[in-house]
């Protein structure tokens, strides 16, 4: 365990936000669903346990819950000894947590992968989560410089729920990434960030991180969004992304829909911040795309505080699609993508898998 360990105390030690690492042999993460006013961090002893703080959401967003694939099946590589049959069972119960995050999916695949061609050799495991690991930082430093291109000096961005640090490897996930490398390039920029019901993720978590990085920023509910932009509040919009299909179709935390047809009918460029990683080339459309739908209480209550009558009926689609006639570009670690999406992501595929 001393490379995972090693890696984690190096970046512990810059300026990344770590949602989850290895502790003196132990597995780590920060409870998302304490922030922003309390920082408590877990120990997870069991792949059940990590598997339930994936479900639960004290640790989400599509780079972190990647991240968790590797983490995951590595604690199940040590714990077990290298058994292989005990590792595919840790990573289909990984899997199971989170049907439409394919970051999770495909790490989880990789890693399992490793397995089986090593025959379980713990090392070789904790070598390749280590690889995962730094190349989802890389990722997210890379896309960050080619999305700062797109952001002018004064810019005022929207976003939409959080795709920052932890939600990802530490840096800025995705669309914080874009927007922590243009401040960080002294450009003199202005987050709205929407507060994204009902996990409130913008308002408990974006707006924590955006605080941190120093970038002034502005909460709004998720229904002023149009108001701020026909306006003239806003000048771009960049969201994170769950699962980007083979068209550029885009599945992302729900509500952001909405805000792409604003952004269209208010002429305001809407982009996605992902990686090649979260794109699905095994998904023609966004209509294939499997939804999560999560508990109704989650909607009738907030923080286990009822806000709405006993047996009122709710729903909680935890993601919506944008079809890719409403977004400007894909922000990727290897450039921008515009359309014709299909066949631009088409040579992106051919270009990472080489």
């Amino acid at each position: 365990m001393r490379l995972i360990e090693e890696l984690a105390n190096r970046h512990r030690q810059s300026e990344l936000a770590l949602p989850i690492w290895f502790e003196n042999g132990t597995l780590k993460l920060l409870d998302q669903l304490k922030l922003p006013f309390e920082e408590e961090i877990q120990s997870i002893a069991s792949i059940e346990e990590l598997a339930e703080a994936i479900r639960s959401m004290m640790i989400r967003g599509s780079g972190a819950i990647g991240l968790c694939g590797a983490y995951g099946v590595y604690l199940a590589a040590y714990e077990s000894k290298g058994d292989v049959e005990k590792i595919r069972q840790a990573g289909d119960l990984l899997k199971s947590t989170r049907p439409t995050a394919v970051n999770l999916m495909k790490t989880v695949d990789e890693m399992v992968a490793t397995a089986e061609s090593t025959q379980g050799d713990v090392e070789a495991l904790e070598q390749k989560a280590v690889e995962i690991i730094e190349r989802q930082l890389e990722f997210e430093y890379q896309l960050g410089k080619y999305g700062a291109e797109l952001i002018e000096d004064g810019d005022t961005i929207m976003t939409h729920c959080h795709s920052g640090a932890l939600g990802g490897a530490g840096y800025g996930g995705r669309a914080l990434s874009v927007i922590r490398a243009a401040h960080e390039q002294g450009k003199n920029i202005h987050v709205f960030t929407c507060e994204t019901r009902p996990y409130l993720q913008g308002a408990r978590i974006t707006a924590y991180e955006l605080k941190k990085f120093g970038i002034p920023h502005t909460l709004i509910t998720d229904n002023m969004s149009g108001f701020c932009m026909s306006t003239g509040k806003i000048d771009k919009i960049v969201v994170g992304s769950d699962r980007v299909s083979a068209n550029g179709d885009l599945a992302n935390k729900v509500g952001t829909y909405m805000h792409a047809l604003a952004a269209k009918e208010n002429g305001i460029p809407f982009y996605t911040a992902t990686s090649s990683h979260t794109i699905d080339f095994n998904t023609p459309s966004g209509d294939a795309i499997e939804v999560e739908m999560r508990n109704a209480d989650e909607v009738t209550k907030i923080k286990g505080v009822r806000i709405a009558p006993e047996g009122t009926n709710a729903l909680y689609p935890s993601f919506d699609i944008t079809p890719n006639k409403l977004i400007s570009g894909i922000i990727t670690e290897t450039g921008v993508i515009t359309a014709p999406f299909e066949q631009n992501l088409n040579r992106l595929n051919k270009k990472v898998n080489v």
